[in-house]
């Protein structure tokens, strides 16, 4: 396709400025926080004509007015696919500026968008190369706003973080070690790509530990799962094991894998782990 054809399907940012009757910086804010479509193309932003119409259609209010529910994931979907860092992180600005609390970005914006990418990848809709950037900037978000889960005063005790081997997405297990310390866990993440034997060796490193949580988001990883968590059994046998992500259907999934049960959130994990030591401590108090 000749760069003249490819021109006359686009709209310079100017000029879609104007079909909104808007400033140029009002329509580059527009594009920047994911709420108009637009491709940078030979280093310049361009629209189509289609997304200045569905724009003036449903999205000209704005995005952060009292009560409204705005679509932050697939915002940020658009900014994540176009390769747009900057964007990306003015639409989780602009989420949290409307009242979104932190696990709410992981969970309703961060999440959603990243699952989508990778259905749309896994469809041929999307190369793979823009899946790893979109994961790449996810990424860096979760860098710049990881600090402020940490919570004050001493923690509850310790939970071992891990993906077996493989498993090569560490946003789902960067997020998930985060919502575990807002409720109060110390976190090892030990990343992605983790041996079972090396899991099992930290384990054994580790006195303070109550549970481990291991992240898998493709089935061919299921089986180096259940293999990690053997490696956990072989060596704490009493120790909460708790499986997670997007191929985990539910807690009896997760115990035919070796788990204790499946988690789909920080909270849900904390509950586990606090029902799982209120039981020892039950047991160890029992007259033999």
């Amino acid at each position: 396709m000749s760069e003249v054809l490819l021109e006359r399907r686009f709209l310079t940012l100017q000029e879609a400025a104007d079909e909104l009757g808007v400033h140029y910086m009002t329509a580059y804010r527009y594009v920047r926080l994911g709420l108009m479509d637009a491709d940078k193309i030979g280093g310049t932003w361009k629209v189509s004509p289609d997304a200045v119409a569905a724009f003036r259609a449903g999205s000209v209010r704005s995005p952060v007015a009292a009560g409204e529910r705005a679509p932050w994931s697939e915002r940020l979907e658009s900014r994540l696919v176009a390769g747009d860092a900057r964007g990306a992180w003015g639409v989780i600005e602009a989420a949290m500026a409307a009242g979104k609390e932190l696990d709410q970005v992981y969970l309703e914006i961060l999440t959603p968008a990243m699952v989508s990418i990778g259905e749309r990848w896994s469809t041929g809709e999307l190369d793979v190369a823009i899946e790893h950037r979109a994961s790449a900037i996810v990424m860096r978000i979760i860098g710049r706003i990881g600090h402020r889960f940490a919570r004050r005063g001493r923690a509850r005790g310790t939970v071992i973080t891990a993906a077996p081997v493989g498993e090569n997405h560490t946003w789902p297990l960067a997020m998930l070690s985060d919502l575990l310390r807002l409720e109060g866990w110390e976190v090892s993440d030990l990343g992605a790509d983790l041996p079972a034997k090396s899991l099992g060796l930290f384990v054994t490193d580790t006195p303070d530990v109550v549970a481990v949580g291991i992240s898998v988001s493709t089935e061919d990883c299921l089986a180096q799962l259940a293999e990690s968590c053997a490696a956990v059994r072989a060596v704490a046998p009493k120790l909460l094991v708790v499986a997670g992500g997007r191929v985990i259907r539910d807690d009896d999934h997760a115990r035919s894998l070796g788990a204790d049960g499946a988690a789909t959130s920080g909270q849900q994990m904390s509950l586990l782990i606090e029902e799982h030591l209120a039981t020892l401590q039950k047991q160890s108090t029992r007259p033999r």
